[in-house]
């Protein structure tokens, strides 16, 4: 049985927002959370731990350039864009198995920008909350 250690690469990750692929990704967090809480009843200890709501919510990280096209598509802001993104990393061609998420229903929770001396480009990060997370494996 052969044993494969590699692990994915940030070189391979493909990130769609809306029908556009961003070329200056520079970085994507997302994650689901879910409210949890135990359960007191008689006794000083819980007798089971209890769910809630489930939640959605991310950040990106792109150029400023990036920014400005989805400024622009957004009728002047970003936090005025509802649209699905696509996060696909691996490379099939080097044996990977190709994992693609998609964050339904993202909207842009925040648009900062920030210049610091000796900066050689803008780096903006844009918060979201999503409606769903749908998991691909191909």
């Amino acid at each position: 049985m052969a044993f494969n250690s590699k692990e994915y690469e940030f070189a391979d990750i493909t990130l769609f927002i809306g029908n556009k692929d961003i070329i200056g990704v520079r970085g994507i967090k997302y994650s689901e959370k879910i409210e949890r809480e135990p359960l007191h009843a008689k006794g000083r200890y819980p007798h089971s731990i209890q769910s809630g709501n489930v939640s959605f919510e991310g950040e990106v990280t792109m150029t400023q350039s990036e920014l400005e096209i989805l400024t622009a598509a957004g009728g002047g802001s970003v936090l005025n864009i509802v649209t699905d993104a696509v996060i696909s990393y691996g490379n099939p061609s080097n044996g990977d198995t190709l994992i693609t998420d998609k964050m339904v229903g993202i909207q842009f929770t925040e648009s900062a920008k920030e210049f610091k001396q000796g900066d050689k480009f803008m780096e903006v990060k844009l918060p979201f909350l999503a409606l769903r997370k749908i998991n691909q494996v191909s």
